[in-house]
């Protein structure tokens, strides 16, 4: 497994976490319901480049 990722996506949690509650304190709660979902997005969309890296290395295991 690429710890870089583990690492990255580590960090994009810590940050969400801690804009969620600076913007919750701040009375802004769609605001931070938003960095949460964005932060979210961001993680969904490394972990489907990582998923389509893991079938093209298997399509050529299998030669299909």
């Amino acid at each position: 497994m690429n710890v870089d990722l583990i690492f990255k996506i580590a960090a994009i949690g810590i940050i969400v976490a801690v804009l969620n509650q600076v913007l919750i304190r701040a009375g802004r709660e769609e605001q931070a319901m938003m960095t949460v979902l964005a932060g979210l997005i961001v993680v969904l969309m490394m972990m489907i480049n990582e998923i389509s890296t893991l079938f093209t290395t298997i399509k050529s295991i299998f030669r299909l």
